[in-house]
């Protein structure tokens, strides 16, 4: 896929173009996250930012250990110790 021309509308409105849209699996009303980098602004669904996130942690846990469990582990003795 190629780059596309596009104009900032009014309320700085971008269009993104069908075949973006399609490619990404965005449809009318659903949420994306902007990330703002060096060289521009990257688009993602909120599908792929979680999994980017997801694998962005996994990088740092490598016994496979559950993050999430931990956690709750730690909020429930906190709330255990008062």
């Amino acid at each position: 896929m190629g780059d596309v021309k596009t104009t900032i509308g009014e309320g700085g409105r971008i269009v993104i173009p069908a075949v973006f849209r399609q490619a990404l699996d965005l449809n009318p009303g659903d949420e994306v996250v902007l990330q703002l980098e060096d060289r521009g602004i990257r688009i993602l669904s909120v599908n792929q930012a979680v999994k980017y996130a997801q694998e962005s942690v996994k990088r740092y846990n490598k016994n496979g250990r559950s993050l999430s469990q931990e956690l709750i582990r730690e909020r429930r003795d906190e709330i255990t110790r008062g």
